[in-house]
């Protein structure tokens, strides 16, 4: 399994910030800034999912609205779970694409199932961006951020708006607030046990693909292993 990207996600995401200091207006773009900056001055990493947690089962809905379960996700092998905002998010139209051509390829042959997971609801069109970009791993809702908050991954800045447009966050995740998750990677055993987590504030600033098959390529001959054994 190669570790040698073919892009950097990081360059993408400052390219994006590039073009919105070309072209937002003054206010928008200082709010944004600041919103991003707040969120990494209240960061405690200690507060979120750690390496050696054992996760309790849960349950996501697959774009289709079928039910993903953890001891059916992890059956077979481990699983990488990849937390994102939500579809529209722009950020995350360009990480998941991203990690689909830098990683998807080397966990299959890893034998390593990837979901990426918002609270963005299926009836709200969450599976959008799968099928915008032609995603070739599940896209899943975590109703009412259930697990995002289990994990300690979830944040919500600003107030709700009094007059709300249609699309607004709370109508798009069904919560009616502005809660969101960070930008998440979480590697977990078939015991249920993470091996790899990953937790941005900033939400472009996120892991980059390296790091990803670093974590897999030292947990997979372990999994190997116990396949074997079993």
């Amino acid at each position: 399994m190669s570790d040698a990207p073919t892009e950097s996600l990081t360059a993408q995401f400052e390219a994006l910030h590039a073009e919105r200091v070309a072209t937002w207006p003054a206010d928008r773009l200082a709010k944004n800034v600041g919103q991003r900056q707040w969120l990494v001055g209240a960061f405690d990493p200690a507060t979120v999912v750690q390496v050696g947690d054992v996760l309790a089962p849960f349950e996501l809905e697959d774009a289709d609205g079928g039910l993903l379960t953890l001891d059916a996700l992890v059956a077979d092998g481990p699983l990488l779970l990849i937390f994102f905002r939500f579809a529209g998010c722009p950020a995350c139209n360009i990480a998941l694409p991203y990690y689909d051509r830098q990683i998807g390829s080397a966990l299959d042959a890893a034998g390593v199932r990837l979901v990426a997971v918002s609270p963005h609801l299926p009836e709200q069109g969450m599976g959008d961006i799968r099928a915008r970009h032609g995603l070739r791993f599940p896209v899943a809702a975590d109703r009412d951020n259930a697990l995002g908050r289990r994990l300690g991954i979830t944040f919500a800045r600003g107030d709700v708006p009094a007059q709300q447009e249609a699309g607004w966050i709370g109508e798009l995740t069904g919560t009616g607030t502005l809660e969101l998750p960070q930008p998440a990677v979480i590697l977990i055993d078939r015991d249920r046990v993470v091996r790899f987590a990953d937790v941005s504030p900033d939400w472009l600033v996120r892991t980059e693909a390296p790091a990803i098959l670093a974590a897999v390529r030292h947990l997979t001959p372990v999994a190997a292993r116990e396949a074997k054994a079993a």
